[in-house]
């Protein structure tokens, strides 16, 4: 390779200005209403705090990755490896023909893999290949835990092998579906939680864009990695309220292990045997149980007319159908409200969910469809100890949620879980 002719059109990264030192550049400002500023006040911490040491490690670029000299970039593609998208033909063009050689040994990468292969002719040491999922909204649980899996691995591979520095494009392509907004919330807090807690070898994480990409990534970059505690807390109302385990991971509730308490003491009850199907999925904890008119239960129990365990069963049986709801409708448009969105935890320990409700136009709104979010939402964060904080300021007619949409959520959740 000649150092003098090719290697003019490749980009040093250590050229290029690090996320921190792009703060207010184009006289750009964080978004920050009164209103906003209210609840930034409020002693929530955020779940992605001000870190100066990690925005020092980021870089946003926006131009073509093949032409970036870190020790790896990202290439995404198809199972068979042979996918024909904008950053896979660029990093076949400059890496050569020896590279389609060489991928042809790798035998294909599943959905989420991320495989290595050599640079050859392009300024990066190594190629990381990998395969993003298609998305469909019937099936978003499963591709949100597919393209983590992408960034995830690749930061692995990253690591395991002592790289510098790693270039990522966006897995999500066009072609495969994924809505470009959630499928960054998911990169940047992937990366995010991989930096904070295996990140200490790495020294730089490029994002490479496109110019339709990078208004996106330029808006939710400061969420995930604040550049000063005014960013932080101006960014903390906008932050979705699924932000995944503590390693960025999707939580998908149907794969965590729940212990019945005494098993094997419930005596069998033959007309309720035909729901144990539906119901191995659903835990016993106090949101699960979608409890209704308590006091009238109460007394059918009084009167022999229904045991606990038959309405436990029933509890159960009703949750898991609005939950299935939940996951198989297309929520993105009540998600986008920012009404409920996680936060840090208490003095307790206990995990702070914000339910703002100037952010909610009952009158515009499906206002089923929002209680069938904060269901989805919510089913997780309930298997440990939670409080809800509503935020009833700025609230008016066209935004003042109805008592009884307060009253099913207070029914659902215990009520020494809310504070107001």
């Amino acid at each position: 390779m000649d150092p003098l002719g090719a290697r003019s059109q490749f980009v040093d990264i250590q050229t290029l200005p690090t996320w921190q030192q792009q703060l207010g550049e184009d006289g750009e400002e964080t978004p920050l209403d009164q209103s906003d500023s209210l609840l930034s006040q409020e002693a929530f911490p955020s779940p992605f705090p001000f870190r100066p040491d990690i925005n020092r490690k980021i870089i946003l670029f926006c131009g073509d990755i093949a032409l970036l000299n870190c020790t790896a970039i990202l290439n995404t593609s198809n199972e068979s490896l042979t996918d024909k998208n904008t950053v896979s033909d660029s990093v076949h063009q400059l890496a050569g023909p020896e590279l389609r050689d060489e991928l042809l040994k790798l035998k294909g990468c599943r959905t989420g893999e991320a495989k290595l292969s050599k640079g050859f002719n392009l300024a990066a040491r190594f190629v990381v290949h990998t395969v993003g999922p298609k998305y469909k909204a019937k099936y978003r649980t499963a591709a949100e835990s597919s393209l983590y899996s992408c960034y995830r691995n690749t930061m692995q591979l990253a690591v395991e092998l002592s790289m510098a520095s790693v270039g990522l494009c966006v897995v999500s392509t066009t072609k495969r579906g994924y809505p470009l907004e959630d499928a960054t919330h998911i990169a940047f807090r992937t990366v995010r939680r991989f930096l904070e807690n295996h990140g200490n070898s790495l020294e730089t994480v490029v994002f490479a864009v496109s110019d339709t990409e990078k208004s996106v990534y330029k808006r939710l970059l400061p969420l995930y990695y604040p550049r000063s505690e005014e960013e932080e807390k101006a960014c903390l109302p906008l932050i979705p309220a699924d932000i995944g385990n503590s390693e960025g991971e999707p939580v998908v509730p149907e794969r965590q292990i729940r212990i019945a308490e005494k098993p094997g003491t419930v005596e069998d009850d033959p007309e309720e045997e035909s729901l144990e199907s539906d119901l191995g999925q659903v835990g016993n904890h106090a949101f699960a149980r979608m409890e209704g008119d308590v006091d009238k239960q109460r007394k059918q129990i009084l009167q022999g007319q229904m045991s606990e365990v038959a309405i436990q069963k029933q509890h159960q049986r009703n949750y898991n159908r609005w939950l299935c709801r939940a996951r198989a409708e297309d929520l993105s448009d009540i998600a986008a409200l920012k009404a409920l969105y996680q936060t840090g935890v208490d003095m307790c320990g206990r995990t702070v969910m914000i339910l703002v409700g100037r952010n909610i136009p009952v009158t515009l709104i499906d206002i089923e469809k929002a209680l069938l979010y904060f269901i989805h939402v919510m089913d997780h964060i309930t298997v440990k100890e939670y409080v809800i904080v509503y935020f009833h300021t700025l609230t008016g007619e066209h935004n003042h949620l109805d008592s009884d949409f307060l009253k099913n959520l207070y029914d659902i959740v215990d009520a020494k879980d809310w504070a107001d």
